[in-house]
């Protein structure tokens, strides 16, 4: 059934409609005045979703980001945590060191190849998880929505809203031209960062970027990431062993997308008085553009 429906909907439906196929005719949203999904209706359940405005500004201080590249073996953590950790994918193999109240996936490889970890982290009530309608689809499939107990914050890639077109990577500056809260870097129309999540977050390769706009909408004034390493992908993840590491496509996008578009981050961060430290300190993502420490030295 599932494949007449996708079926019927690519006949129905332009191209730059295709990346809803999935979802249709199983979901219904309705939306606010400012653009955020507010209502999430799946397979006849209603899913309970975070309301973004009410998240907005809503913390202050520092927070963790924690990235996954292989840096993060050599941290010895101190606990327990003295403020807030934002997770991404794997990363929640810390959970016994890093506090994390916030979380956010939204490679649906990740859902695909890691169920027992994404079982975890939604039975986990203390946790905020922000994710997208495909990723929520996923888990509701997948687990069912009795299962879930963390909070779900439903997020969009700006480009991909639902049951909207897409919008081309080089049409998205004009897109958002009226958007206050989205900035494009100089001669790139294809790379934003905005400080207002409901209206979208843009993508630059990697969930750690996403994971930046998501900290700054929520208030935090500082920002440590450990994890942000950028190099020697040929190496496992952290939390992976040469046996079962996930593919990457982040060699491929380095220069082009993922150096220029944290270097218009730092940029949109510094103005709004946000301090970023990277604590990868051989990090491909160099000084100049987030400053550089050793977690050690910070933490002591």
């Amino acid at each position: 059934m599932g494949s007449f429906f996708k079926q019927l909907y690519r006949y129905t439906h332009k191209r730059p409609f295709r990346h809803n196929e999935n979802l249709w005719p199983y979901m219904r949203i309705s939306r606010a005045s400012s653009g955020e999904i507010i209502s999430l209706n799946f397979r006849g359940q209603t899913v309970p979703i975070v309301d973004l405005s009410s998240l907005a500004a809503a913390h202050s201080g520092p927070i963790m980001l924690t990235a996954t590249g292989p840096s993060v073996k050599d941290i010895r953590f101190k606990t327990p945590a003295s403020f807030p950790a934002m997770g991404v994918n794997g990363a929640w193999s810390l959970g016994n060191v890093v506090d994390f109240r916030f979380y956010v996936i939204v490679d649906m490889g990740f859902f695909d190849q890691r169920p027992e970890m994404i079982a975890e982290i939604v039975a986990d009530p203390q946790l905020t998880l922000f994710t997208t309608a495909h990723g929520i689809a996923r888990i509701i499939d997948r687990l069912s929505l009795a299962r879930i107990r963390c909070r779900l914050a439903l997020i969009e890639d700006a480009a991909f809203k639902i049951f909207q077109p897409k919008i081309p990577a080089s049409e998205l500056g004009r897109c958002y031209a009226n958007v206050r809260s989205a900035s494009f870097a100089e001669n790139r129309p294809d790379i934003g960062f905005t400080t207002d999540i409901r209206h979208g977050v843009f993508d630059a390769g990697t969930v750690a970027y996403w994971a930046l706009q998501i900290a700054a909408y929520l208030g935090f004034s500082e920002m440590y990431i450990v994890g942000l390493d950028m190099n020697n992908f040929n190496k496992p993840r952290f939390y992976e062993a040469e046996n079962n590491k996930l593919p990457t496509f982040l060699a491929e996008n380095l220069e082009d997308l993922i150096v220029p578009a944290f270097t218009h981050a730092s940029q949109v961060l510094k103005k709004k008085n946000i301090r970023v430290v990277n604590l990868s300190v051989h990090s491909a993502i160099s000084s100049q553009i987030f400053e550089k420490a050793d977690y050690h030295q910070v933490f002591g």
